[in-house]
């Protein structure tokens, strides 16, 4: 599994120690960190900042800033791919809109430059839709649903998983887990790869770090944070769950 790291992460030194052959994910809403990701990282992938702007009460209506942005840079070697424009709490005939204007959809050459998001207030039906027309589906926590983690997000989550793997409990396309980067969570599902801004958080928070073996800076708050992070690994397959019960239940 690929553990992408959300950006900007601070002071810019603790940002290109911890990303050096690591992977990055850059929102539009806070692109300034890009040259530093574009030079020492393995892959870094992007977001459309629809999260942030969805959070400020600003909703982004227009996307050709997005669009140009991304045309500028699916060409770089280590760009993996860009998270297509979605309504954060929109129905599907709003997200679907979206898709149709996404200027690679036409090409099946660049058809994995983008990733839509299946939001898991939606349906199921448009998740197996949506995994059987893309390479690569991100899965984004809403609606009822939007706390990572509790009982109703793990009892969503389940149901997704059934209905986007096969019979072996292998995914029939590649899965994203959006604000999914928690060792707790991602352990537990066939994610291709997950993101989050974790380090970013916490590295600046002083009272998290106590103790006589305190990292002696951020640069190695970021370090030690990362290696928590990656040392675990996606489950490399789903065992199909009943729908009634949450997954930690099942787990339990």
């Amino acid at each position: 599994m690929i553990h992408y790291h959300g950006t900007p992460i601070t002071p810019a030194t603790a940002a290109a120690r911890v990303l050096r052959a690591r992977h990055a994910f850059v929102s539009l809403a806070h692109p300034e960190q890009l040259e530093i990701v574009a030079r020492v990282c393995q892959s870094f992938a992007v977001d459309n900042g629809a999260f942030s702007a969805w959070r400020s009460g600003k909703p982004i209506k227009d996307w050709r800033r997005y669009y140009s942005w991304v045309g500028e840079l699916h060409r770089l070697p280590n760009f993996d791919f860009a998270v297509i424009p979605d309504v954060i709490d929109g129905d599907e005939d709003a997200n679907d809109a979206l898709l149709s204007e996404w200027p690679w959809i036409a090409d099946a050459r660049t058809l994995g430059v983008g990733a839509p998001v299946w939001h898991m207030h939606e349906s199921i039906e448009r998740l197996q839709r949506l995994a059987r027309e893309w390479p690569r589906v991100c899965i984004g926590s809403s609606g009822q649903f939007s706390t990572v983690g509790n009982p109703a997000w793990w009892g969503r989550i389940a149901e997704a998983m059934n209905s986007a793997c096969d019979r072996d409990g292998l995914p029939v396309c590649k899965l994203h887990g959006l604000r999914m980067l928690n060792p707790e969570v991602f352990s537990r599902l066939p994610l291709a790869s997950a993101d989050s801004t974790n380090i970013a958080q916490n590295i600046g928070i002083d009272s998290a770090w106590r103790g006589t073996y305190m990292p002696p800076d951020k640069e190695w708050r970021a370090l030690t944070l990362a290696e928590r992070i990656e040392s675990e690994n996606a489950a490399d397959r789903w065992e199909k769950q009943p729908v009634q019960a949450t997954f930690m239940e099942a787990a339990a």
